[in-house]
């Protein structure tokens, strides 16, 4: 472990417990806007030891493991925080899946994505990443959205944007293998395509110069303080979740008293929720290492559907409301935009400043559609 982690370490094993007391002394209470605030800072403060010791244990394992490993960490936080808020019979819980889900992909596509694309190119002149790759899992979070909140809005076995009971099992299957293959294709098939590496002059061109360990830092770290990082990994990430639905009252009441639609509440929770792989992956633009930024986007806007929607639909056994997943006509358009722009970004292998500005101005968009229908 660098000194870096190292000096670090202080604060980063402390947080956590002291978030998950926090959590436990405000557990199931509907805090004033004073404690609200307090709560937040834990949150916070448990958000950023998440993704120190994400990238501890992404150290070890390497890349694209440690990228992987953070998406489905936080997508667990993103499924356990829909379904707690839907057996809570807040607000409109009918779309408040397809809202969380819809804004993490809009998030991930168009703000990870941006951000990540601005720092590089900035930084170090051109954001270079592999075409292939990441060409692959963008084709796939795609197949995605479409077949999960696109499909549904067409279809006419139902009234409104819902899915039958075997459209579900479909589209959760689906989903499952569609996610299931690309990581397979991640990390054992075609791994190299997913590594960060330095580019040719070439436009697109692509080689991988691997050093010791394969990320450019200092000696990894042991096993002990492994194991310990995963420790309090969980236990940040179970925090997170916990005081996210804490939270999720006062957001709800700032979001009635604002007058804004219900579907604002969604896009808070899914940017709480995606904070730590935002702040990984701009780290790692800083560092010239797009690709695994880019893991991260797209590999968390892939989690959140591919392992959200067949969590929902197993869940739906058990919940009386139904899901609504079918987008509503500006968010298609949002989403296809999004698509179009995407592709253009992916295809050359390298980007400069004005695509990330390209996808932040999309994100820009869809917030301010979403407060302003």
């Amino acid at each position: 472990m660098s000194a870096s982690t190292t000096g670090r370490l202080g604060w980063t094993v402390f947080t956590p417990p002291l978030a998950a007391i926090v959590l436990i002394f405000s557990w199931g209470t509907h805090p004033e806007p004073v404690v609200a605030a307090l709560i937040g800072v834990a949150l916070i403060g448990a958000v950023l030891a998440g993704v120190h010791h994400a990238e501890v244990v992404a150290h070890k394992v390497g890349e694209p493991f440690g990228s992987l490993l953070l998406a489905v960490a936080v997508t667990v936080i993103e499924v356990g925080l829909i379904l707690m808020l839907m057996a809570s019979g807040n607000g409109d819980t009918a779309t408040l899946a397809r809202d969380t889900v819809f804004a993490a992909v809009m998030i991930t596509v168009n703000g990870i994505v941006g951000l990540t694309l601005v720092v590089a190119a900035l930084r170090h002149h051109l954001a270079v990443f592999n075409p292939e790759g990441t060409g692959s899992a963008l084709a796939t979070v795609i197949a995605l959205a479409g077949l999960t909140l696109v499909v549904p809005t067409f279809t006419t076995s139902e009234a409104g944007p819902v899915l039958t009971g075997s459209q579900l099992t479909f589209a959760a299957l689906a989903s499952l293998t569609l996610y299931g293959s690309f990581v397979f294709t991640q990390t054992v098939r075609h791994r190299d395509f997913f590594l960060p590496g330095t580019a040719t002059a070439s436009p697109g061109g692509w080689t991988t110069k691997e050093d010791a360990d394969g990320d450019g830092h200092a000696d990894p770290p042991t096993d002990r303080q492994t194991w310990t990082s995963v420790g309090l990994l969980v236990v940040s990430l179970v925090t997170v979740v916990g005081l996210a639905k804490v939270e999720s009252y006062s957001i709800e009441d700032a979001v009635d008293w604002l007058g804004f639609p219900h579907a604002v509440v969604g896009v808070v929770i899914a940017m709480l929720v995606l904070a730590p792989e935002t702040i990984a992956a701009v780290r790692a633009a800083l560092l010239d290492r797009v690709q695994t930024s880019l893991n991260l986007a797209y590999g968390s806007a892939m989690a959140s559907i591919g392992l959200t929607i067949p969590a929902l639909a197993l869940a739906s056994i058990w919940i009386d409301d139904e899901l609504a997943l079918g987008l509503e006509p500006l968010q298609l358009v949002l989403l296809a935009l999004s698509t179009v722009v995407g592709v253009l970004t992916v295809v050359p292998g390298r980007a400069k400043p004005l695509n990330g500005i390209v996808h932040l101005v999309l994100l820009a968009a869809f917030l301010l559609l979403t407060v302003a229908p």
